[in-house]
């Protein structure tokens, strides 16, 4: 173990690699689970530890044996069961950071930025500093970012324990790295009145991405809970047939009310595909993959293909339609696949490339055919068309397997997957 009196900041902590003896890299550090007391220091038990998976896994700091240099060396023995906060148990970055406290001295409040554990010769660890910006006096309390701060012990504030729940951002600044899918499982975890205020400090962008990734119930929770000019921005940001998607599980009502507050194009989209039965190709189609004239050339093809909003999938290839090339579409031509596109001059024009033979489906055209087609040809992509072969949208693989596989598969690992997670720890306790 790190030797006593060793102190270490925990929003450096945050995504530190855990390893075990022999080096095998176990997970990363997200959090650190204290114990608040109403007197004395509060004493840290525990890591939350991503594991394999992006499974949070519990590790008692008694199997820790050194926190150094940007890593943490455990003894290589893991509980695998997956962490679930006790009452009484408090998440040092999760609710910690950024709490308002009372200073002993009497000269006001101030926010935690930073909290300090330290071993003590008994090999515990306890809470010993907090690092803190002092709130100068001003119109509503407010806290001002150029605050002076310091350095203080914990017996130099007051009402830690008793302090309000952290403001959402700062928790959202430890986790700005996470992608949406990994995002999502953190709000997953949370409980509802805190996904919420999570959720609500999300700018649009990133809120859409997240919900995208997140169970149907998290979803309606969610949105739900925002304003209702709110929810239609993040709406007009979502993909169309995610949009559609959520929007179908909400009352009529409020659905009908969110979609009149939408941009009329974007809410042009969502009604199309809502008049689709669920497991067809329109209901899981995409109104919104990248779809070009034969006459552009195929430098210009690539920089739509760089959009940063497109799947992998949907950028795989482009779909080569006559105008208008809003969907539904003129005549559709064929596609070009992006590997195609790599292979030729970037001033030649993509109508001289196209594959003419690619399958295509029309609008109610079942789950269990658009499964058949992706297989047998190895497509990441189908087009979907009307009776006119006009382009109506895309359906992804990926939007395909969200159909096929289990509603509750984002909450539940299948045993297959805990069986290779633990036959992996096993490996690395060596």
């Amino acid at each position: 173990m790190s030797s006593a009196g060793s102190r270490v900041f925990v929003a450096r902590l945050a995504g530190t690699t855990v390893f075990d003896p022999i080096g095998d890299q176990v997970g990363r550090v997200r959090d650190v689970v204290v114990l608040l007391a109403s007197k004395g220091a509060p004493r840290a038990v525990g890591l939350v530890v991503e594991v394999p998976g992006r499974r949070r896994v519990f590790l008692p700091l008694t199997r820790v044996t050194s926190i150094d240099s940007g890593q943490v060396i455990s003894t290589g023995l893991l509980n695998l069961r997956r962490f679930e906060q006790r009452p009484f148990e408090t998440l040092a970055i999760g609710e910690l950071l950024d709490r308002q406290v009372d200073l002993v001295d009497g000269s006001g409040t101030a926010t935690i930025v930073d909290v300090a554990i330290e071993q003590q010769r008994s090999r515990d660890w306890y809470v010993s500093k907090l690092f803190v910006r002092r709130q100068p006096p001003g119109k509503g309390g407010l806290i001002r970012r150029r605050g002076e701060t310091l350095l203080v012990d914990v017996a130099d504030v007051r009402s830690l324990a008793s302090a309000g729940v952290q403001r959402a951002d700062l928790l959202l600044a430890s986790y700005e790295d996470l992608k949406p899918a990994d995002l999502a499982d953190v709000l997953h975890e949370l409980g509802t009145t805190r996904r919420l205020e999570v959720a609500r400090a999300l700018d649009n962008e990133r809120l859409a991405d997240v919900l995208e990734e997140l169970p149907e119930d998290d979803q309606v929770a969610i949105l739900s809970g925002l304003s209702l000019n709110r929810a239609a921005d993040v709406l007009d940001v979502m993909q169309p047939d995610d949009a559609a998607d959520l929007l179908s599980e909400l009352p009529v009502e409020q659905a009908t009310e969110l979609l009149e507050l939408m941009e009329p194009e974007e809410a042009r989209d969502v009604r199309r595909l809502l008049a689709y039965e669920d497991n067809t190709a329109g209901g899981l189609m995409t109104t919104e993959p990248v779809i070009l004239g034969p006459e552009t050339t195929i430098a210009a093809a690539l920089a739509h293909v760089r959009r940063q909003d497109l799947t992998p999938a949907l950028a795989s290839m482009v779909f080569v339609v006559r105008p208008p090339v809003e969907t539904p579409t003129g005549r559709f031509l064929g596609v070009v696949h992006f590997q195609r596109l790599l292979r030729e001059a970037p001033h030649d024009l993509i109508g001289g490339l196209l594959d003419t033979e690619i399958e295509r489906v029309v609008a109610d055209a079942p789950l269990s055919q658009l499964t058949r087609l992706l297989a047998t040809y190895n497509l990441l992509a189908l087009p979907v068309v009307d009776d006119e072969r006009r382009l109506l949208g895309a359906v992804s693989v990926d939007d395909v397997l969200d159909h096929l596989l289990p509603q509750d598969w984002r909450e539940n690992d299948t045993e297959e997957t805990d069986r290779a997670m633990t036959e992996q720890m096993e490996a690395g306790r060596g």
